[in-house]
């Protein structure tokens, strides 16, 4: 199946105090590391939502910038919707620094070419390692219009307008979705 991942990279790291994306693990900035995994699982095209202020023309992906500032995730993935070439687009936070690619293939062929797939645990869904048709595209554009930034109510209303399905995932891959959102949260 032909899909788009969009690595999102754009946040303010406030609570970091640094940009996450160039945070290391294991020698590598976590952003080379969520190119790594989309790349092995095949993506046709792979871009970064990035900040305005940063170069990341090492990466050899297309950067993306918010058509609305400060809106949080979600405009980095309506951003990506609205320039994907493939009918899916599979969303990855930058900052979840012990995600494989094993969970992502698990939903990936979940999808079909017009329905997503969002991960659950213990009925929580976390959107930002998620695959969104690029149908839903209206769907980010109204939230975002109307100033309603949050991505959960995003993936709520993509499943509930039959482009994305919540597919409960094993307890074992939960930790795999943990990100660094704090200095106490980095493990060197």
């Amino acid at each position: 199946m032909k899909f788009t991942a969009v690595i999102l990279a754009g946040g303010r790291s406030q609570r970091m105090g640094q940009d996450k994306a160039w945070l290391r693990l294991n020698g590598k900035p976590l952003i080379e590391r969520q190119i790594e995994i989309v790349r092995e699982l095949g993506a046709e095209e792979v871009f970064i939502s990035g900040r305005a202020d940063t170069n990341y023309d090492s990466l050899g992906c297309r950067v993306l910038h918010d058509r609305v500032a400060n809106a949080g995730p979600l405009a980095g993935i309506e951003s990506a919707l609205a320039v994907s070439s493939t009918p899916l687009s599979l969303v990855l936070a930058v900052d979840m620094p012990k995600m494989t690619a094993l969970p992502l293939q698990t939903l990936l062929v979940c999808c079909s070419g017009i329905c997503g797939a969002i991960p659950r645990f213990q009925n929580q869904i976390e959107p930002l390692a998620a695959i969104y048709p690029r149908s839903a595209l209206p769907i980010a554009q109204e939230l975002l219009n109307s100033g309603h930034h949050a991505v959960h109510d995003f993936a709520k209303r993509s499943a509930a307008s039959g482009l994305a399905a919540f597919i409960d995932l094993p307890d074992e891959y939960f930790a795999e979705f943990a990100n660094w959102n704090a200095p106490a949260d980095v493990q060197l």
